[in-house]
């Protein structure tokens, strides 16, 4: 299912609506949060900037370092929206510049980890925004695959998506990959990655990180408790109150 919306400079922008719970009573409410690559492609003016004003975003999480957002661009401001720049990674690593013989799952899985830890002053604050906002809100890197889907995964599995679905959302960004490589080429002289995992979204990454997340802390919910220093049960209630409608099997 290709959840992606038809932007022209953005390919990875995508809803999160519509993931039901196990049960099949409810589903996550369509057109409340969005997961996207940089928006700092993004121009006044222009079709793009048309759509992605209708869609009513009233908060933009950018998951960057301050740096990357200074370099590539953030998304132009707007008086019907608020930005936060919250970068998760605290350790830079160049995945395009690895070697061939690197496998995904495990490479991408440890860093994933890192940020976990390393991160966990913006992802407490990432997660208190989305919970707390009761209107569209959005959040993203630069391709809108890892960052962006560390934080889509705690947030699905606080609202009660199993891990099954939480894997096929991370492995959407497949849908993207080419677009996501020709923009990489241009920016680099038409040269390839030395990497030809990038940027690429294997299920063995998503599966491999919430398996060590588990290890770890024993559930996504004890790294909230453990790391993250938060009252899971209440978060988890308060983001199931905002982002979940009965779905319609349900009805």
């Amino acid at each position: 299912m290709d959840r992606h919306l038809p932007f022209e400079t953005l390919h990875n922008f995508r809803d999160l609506g519509g993931y039901r719970t196990p049960d099949g009573r409810h589903r996550v409410r369509p057109g409340r949060l969005y997961r996207s690559d940089s928006l700092g492609r993004l121009a006044p003016d222009t079709p793009d900037w048309d759509l992605f004003l209708s869609l009513g975003i009233a908060t933009v999480i950018d998951l960057r370092h301050p740096w990357e957002a200074e370099r590539a661009g953030r998304v132009p401001a707007h008086p019907s929206f608020t930005y936060r720049n919250l970068s998760i990674e605290h350790r830079y690593y160049d995945q395009a510049a690895q070697t061939p013989d690197v496998e995904p799952g495990p490479y991408l899985a440890e860093r994933y980890m890192e940020v976990a830890q390393d991160g966990t002053e913006e992802i407490r604050e990432a997660l208190r925004l989305i919970a707390e906002t009761d209107a569209p809100l959005v959040f993203h890197c630069a391709s809108g695959k890892d960052r962006t889907g560390q934080l889509a995964a705690l947030v699905l599995a606080l609202l009660g998506i199993d891990d099954d679905l939480v894997t096929e959302d991370y492995t959407l960004t497949e849908l993207a990959t080419p677009a996501l490589l020709a923009d990489w080429r241009a920016r680099n002289d038409g040269a390839s990655p030395t990497w030809p995992y990038y940027p690429h979204a294997p299920a063995s990454v998503m599966r491999l990180y919430l398996e060590a997340l588990a290890s770890r802390y024993g559930s996504t919910r004890g790294y909230v408790e453990k790391a993250l220093g938060m009252n899971a049960e209440s978060l988890s209630a308060t983001l199931r109150n905002n982002l979940l409608e009965p779905s319609d099997e349900a009805t």
